[in-house]
């Protein structure tokens, strides 16, 4: 039996690692010979290495063409062409880290506002760095790194540390001579089978996370197509490690040359390869002896030998290479170590031993820094510290003023993978999904069993609590790729939010047909967004019940949901008497800024943006009043909800249910009670 087939890829980062490790497996499953090629003249490969995938380098809308041969040959080409449709499974859960708890923190704590407030974002350099007390720069930034000067960085993730510079030497092993070719190629098989142990050992340590940053490492040791080249050079008289190593070297090369940045971070995974197999044929070990509270300085630091680091004695990590984008960077964040790239100075500048601070925060290297400063860094650690622990204990109340006023606190949720961190009985559910992290990771068109197995979890995560989810607010700041428009001049005024859903029925119905399914297996809620006129409601309320209908008619379990809104557009907020909404939202960010006129992602107008001016309070304690009359609820979702010096003023306007991100969580119970 013979069938061929062929697909587009909408994944954004295409046929990139995880995709082509899962492609190869499931391929394998199958009682059929099955090749893949990219395009039209590509050549034709064996889809069940991963390595000659990867070589495919398929980005986002290639054409890729499969023919299969063999008793399954229908099975599988139908699998594999469902499985790219369903971009790889690369879902939000799927791309995002999973929650790890570090050594003395608890998951809660994490979800509860636990680490240091990030005012660098990741893959930032500062300019300079600002004395806490004064406002005043600290110190000038020195590409010469000299005491008591800084060196600027790229922030790859936030946080604060102290402690001394430290330098690992990286591993050299001892010069092999190769023997006959019979014993290198063994001399091969156990250096590879040593480096599967390895990295498999790593996984069982860190669990999923490090299965989906090493598992394309472990795929290609597995592969022997991957292998061949090094095994032919064997054969030719090579020592194995060498010809181990001038493999990887071109393998490497050729992905430094990769059209796209995605796969150009791949080459640091494959540097870590190279590494770690190279050092298994002397069976050394890669695993670094550190001091106690170091920062440790690297060139580079590969996915692998971050996981082996002994965090309890590195407090933070910076590098002269590396991208807040690659593998390192991820686990980085993922385990709250805070980590710099890209030193702005040169390695020899930089001297063992010296004490610092690397500051994530702002993106710098303080070196030797004179008492003062270290004495101020020390108190910011220990205040943060205090604020944690005093937080802590109130995530677990229900959240009441001081004179007893219940305020309910609900969760703003971007991804569903972060629910594991935190336990749904510390907040009053689900008040915000933002879901175009779902559409972005699957290229803008998820279809509704992918959707429908997201709000799900959703529903299952929150025990009965409600669960709020705002339909897909493209546009604006948020572009999709294949789903906004483009060249739009003023595109925060343009056709973004329910509109654009509106205008794309065959997208949104998918959506609202998948929450309506959702809706049936708990309290499930609909929000939609950008809505500034009641026919845009009384339209989208007439398309869910006729999906709800549509469903129900097929035999498929289905349940209509309540609808609310957001209110984010000056004209809603004025006219809100006149929706018929079960429910209302306010979106403080994008209110402030059309009532302000001023952008939110314009620095130059950032003085503006005030969410306390007198305009913006007058709109919501006009919402919170009309909501009040009818007795349907209203909440606060916007970053205002997660701001102390913000909250009375919400309370005095009326608000009562607020909803945050949950890592503000145990810190908005906490100004609650002080209120």
């Amino acid at each position: 039996m013979r069938a061929e087939g062929r697909v587009v890829i909408t994944n954004p980062t295409g046929l990139h690692a995880r995709p082509a490790v899962k492609l190869a497996q499931l391929a394998a499953g199958f009682d059929a010979d099955i090749e893949i090629r990219a395009g039209e003249e590509g050549e034709w490969v064996r889809a069940r290495s991963t390595a000659r995938v990867m070589k495919l380098k398929a980005g986002a809308q290639s054409i890729i063409h499969f023919r299969a041969e063999g008793d399954q040959a229908d099975d599988a080409l139908s699998a594999l062409i469902d499985f790219v449709r369903r971009d790889f499974d690369e879902g939000p859960a799927a791309a995002a880290p999973e929650a790890i708890e570090r050594p003395g923190e608890t998951a809660l704590g994490r979800a509860s506002g636990l680490g240091m407030a990030t005012e660098q974002a990741p893959g930032e350099r500062a300019v300079s760095v600002v004395d806490d007390a004064s406002g005043e720069c600290a110190f000038p930034v020195a590409g010469e790194a000299s005491a008591g000067h800084t060196v600027s960085a790229v922030v790859a993730s936030p946080g604060l540390a102290i402690g001394v510079l430290h330098m690992p030497a990286e591993p050299r092993g001892p010069a092999r001579r190769a023997g006959d070719p019979s014993a290198e190629q063994a001399a091969l098989d156990r250096a590879v089978a040593r480096s599967l142990a390895g990295l498999r050992g790593l996984v069982d340590e860190a669990g999923e996370l490090a299965r989906g940053v090493i598992g394309f490492q472990i795929s290609l040791l597995q592969d022997e197509e991957f292998l061949e080249p090094v095994r032919i050079e064997i054969e030719a008289g090579v020592a194995a490690n060498q010809a181990w190593v001038h493999h990887l070297a071109g393998e490497i090369a050729d992905y430094e040359s990769a059209p796209t940045a995605y796969l150009r971070e791949r080459a640091a995974d494959l540097r870590d390869l190279c590494e770690r197999v190279a050092m298994a044929f002397t069976g050394d070990t890669l695993r670094y002896s550190l001091p106690d509270q170091c920062v440790v300085i690297a060139d580079e630091l590969t996915p692998s030998r971050f996981l082996e680091l002994d965090r309890s004695r590195a407090t933070g990590v910076a590098t002269y290479s590396g991208s807040p984008a690659n593998h390192a960077a991820m686990l980085a964040r993922a385990y709250g170590v805070p980590m710099l790239v890209q030193l702005a100075c040169d390695p020899g500048d930089l001297a063992e031993g010296t004490e610092a601070v690397l500051d994530a925060d702002r993106g710098c290297l303080v070196l030797a820094p004179p008492p003062s400063v270290r004495e101020r860094y020390t108190r910011r650690i220990e205040e943060q510290r205090a604020r944690e622990r005093e937080a802590l204990q109130h995530v677990s109340r229900p959240a009441r003023t001081r004179e007893g006023t219940p305020i309910r606190v609900l969760v703003n949720i971007d991804d569903p993978s972060l629910l594991a961190s935190f336990d749904p009985s510390h907040c009053d559910g689900i008040g915000l999904t933002r879901t175009e992290l779902l559409f972005q990771g699957a290229a803008g068109l998820p279809g509704e069993e992918t959707q429908l197995r997201c709000y799900r979890q959703l529903v299952a995560w929150a025990r009965g609590r409600p669960v709020t989810v705002r339909t897909l607010d493209a546009g604006g700041d948020k572009p999709i790729p294949g789903l906004t428009l483009e060249g739009e001049s003023n595109p925060f005024l343009g056709l973004r939010g329910v509109r654009l859903s509106l205008s794309r029925p065959e997208v949104f119905v998918t959506q609202l047909r998948a929450l309506a399914r959702a809706a049936a297996g708990g309290e499930l809620k609909v929000m939609l967004p950008m809505v500034t006129k009641p026919g845009e409601l009384d339209e989208v309320r007439r398309l869910l019940a006729g999906e709800v209908q549509a469903l129900r008619a097929a035999g498929i379990e289905a349940a209509m949901p309540r609808l609310g809104m957001m209110v984010e557009v000056p004209a809603a907020a004025l006219t809100i008497e006149s929706f018929d909404a079960d429910f209302f939202s306010i979106g403080t960010n994008d209110l402030t800024q059309y009532v302000l006129a001023a952008g939110r992602d314009s620095p130059a107008v950032a003085d503006l943006l005030d969410p306390l001016h007198p305009a913006v309070l007058e709109l919501i304690a006009r919402v919170a009043d009309a909501c009040a009359g009818t007795g349907r609820e209203v909440s606060v979702c916007g970053e205002m909800a997660a701001q102390p010096e913000c909250l009375r003023a919400l309370l005095d306007a009326g608000i009562r249910v607020v909803s945050v991100p949950p890592a503000a969580l145990a810190s908005t119970k906490a100004s609650v009670a002080a209120l």
